[in-house]
């Protein structure tokens, strides 16, 4: 069957760019490689969620070593929108130039392009600030009243309004998927609200193995091919698979094609993989900790100009996950009633030996390799490890005892940079509408695209983009047959 359009994934970019396209009468397809999440409250059980990590894509991977791992990616509609802490931020207009002290590279755009898109993505997502509960209020107070630099700013969040008022809810959305979709996700607040149109149509359960060009001009796809078998052809395709996942399918085909010895954006495809340098943190501090939302307000230092802290929205059962595996369960959940969690990030720099490829390590031959050192660029790690330090220094004075813990490689919840977008394609992957440079008819949608991860969350940019995307492809009549 032939299509205007063809999008692998349903993550943010892809159910936006999807959204926009089926909105507007588009014949969309839109593939998704995992299954529609359960609605018994299982995707809400601490034990399944985290201890088990039922729901993770349990797909293995080598590192830098040829070491195995399991990146925390998650298969399912809505893709790891399902699972994240809603936390939707604009970047700042100076996160779109460069940065060559810390190897962070430009966008093509500038902020102002992406403005109205930032504006739709949250008025779709319902993105909206929530009142500070009385815990986090009281340690606000006491860390602003040092005077050490710290700023508190209100965290815009895409939680339904009632969520505070639902305690399952409130106190599990924050890496859980909610049941009663009071967290707004590319499921929810997109792909459902064109689920009833004729013209969009959703597959799910499917991989994409293979995308097919045409064989007269392999620089012009016809379709791809799906893990069962099934062929689709469309006028456009679109990655949206992740970053993680869109740069592989991009080589394959490039190396089956013969283009990637012709292509100049080849050579960068897969390069420049971010994800933050990232810490959690555990603060400790007398008195039982009633919040449940507790993901209400973010923080900001003037000496560390790339990173941000933010509350994690983990209550108690969720917070005794993170406690070392030394220590027995039972007091672990005790001493998590008097905790608080917070989540460290500043951003990494673009450096292309940080890369996503195909291992050719014997007996691996098939894996996926991520070779990922935030060392190397060592500025960005040296503001990271200050930060932390400086937020643990205010967090003891203000009265509380703290725990660290990096957060390891397979912390990929934040995973962008392998597809980047740029105007030279010696350096860059897709243009800066999304196309591939060289390619006719290929686009990417997802966070492969960001030449920055900035110092936020990126989810809301993500979103922004696919917006940005879809409307670019119907101005300019390449969504038509």
């Amino acid at each position: 069957m032939h299509y205007d359009i063809i999008i692998i994934g349903s993550g943010a970019g892809g159910s936006a760019a999807a959204y926009k396209l089926a909105l507007a009468g588009k014949q969309v397809l839109l593939v998704e490689k995992g299954k529609p999440l359960p609605a018994d409250g299982s995707t809400q059980d601490c034990r399944k969620v985290i201890r088990l990590g039922l729901f993770k894509s349990r797909e293995t991977w080598l590192d830098a070593h040829n070491r195995t791992f399991m990146p925390e990616e998650y298969f399912n509609p809505g893709g790891k929108t399902k699972w994240y802490g809603a936390a939707l931020l604009r970047f700042h207009p100076a996160e779109f130039e460069a940065d060559s002290a810390f190897g962070y590279l430009p966008w093509p755009i500038g902020y102002a392009e992406l403005e109205p898109f930032y504006q739709e993505a949250e008025t779709l997502l319902g993105v909206h600030v929530f009142a500070v509960e009385a815990d986090l209020k009281a340690l606000n107070h006491r860390l602003l009243q040092q005077h050490s630099g710290w700023q508190s700013l209100p965290l815009p969040l895409a939680l339904h309004p009632s969520i505070a008022q639902d305690e399952q809810e409130a106190r599990h959305f924050d890496g859980f998927a909610s049941t009663k979709n009071l967290k707004a996700d590319a499921e929810v607040s997109l792909l459902q609200k064109a689920a009833a149109l004729p013209n969009l149509t959703v597959i799910t359960g499917q991989p994409v193995a293979n995308l097919l060009g045409d064989a007269d001009q392999p620089a012009r796809l016809a379709g791809v091919m799906l893990g069962d078998g099934r062929f689709f052809s469309a006028q456009t395709i679109v990655l949206a698979a992740g970053a993680m996942h869109s740069p592989r399918l991009l080589l394959d085909y490039l190396n089956r094609s013969g283009l990637a010895s012709t292509l100049m954006s080849a050579q960068t495809a897969g390069r420049y993989f971010k994800r933050h340098i990232l810490t959690a943190m555990l603060a400790f501090s007398p008195g039982r900790k009633t919040d449940r939302l507790r993901k209400t307000v973010f923080w900001l230092h003037p000496e560390f100009a790339h990173s941000s802290v933010q509350p994690l929205g983990f209550s108690a059962d969720a917070l005794s996950a993170l406690f070392p595996a030394w220590m027995p369960h039972r007091l672990a959940s005790w001493l998590s009633q008097f905790a608080y969690g917070f989540f460290l990030q500043t951003e990494d720099g673009s450096h292309p030996g940080n890369k996503i490829s195909v291992s050719t390590y014997p007996h691996h031959n098939t894996l996926p390799k991520l070779d990922y050192d935030p060392q190397r660029i060592l500025v960005n790690t040296h503001e990271h490890s200050r930060m932390v330090a400086g937020f643990r220094k205010a967090l003891q004075r203000a009265g509380c005892i703290c725990l660290t813990k990096a957060i390891p490689l397979a912390g990929t919840a934040h995973a962008c940079g392998t597809l980047v977008t740029g105007n030279d394609p010696k350096q860059s992957v897709v243009d800066s509408h999304g196309k591939v440079h060289g390619m006719e008819n290929l686009y990417v949608a997802d966070g492969s695209i960001l030449p920055r991860s900035s110092r936020v969350n990126p989810a809301l940019t993500i979103y922004a983009w696919g917006l940005r995307l879809g409307s670019h492809l119907l101005n300019t009549g390449e969504a038509a047959i």
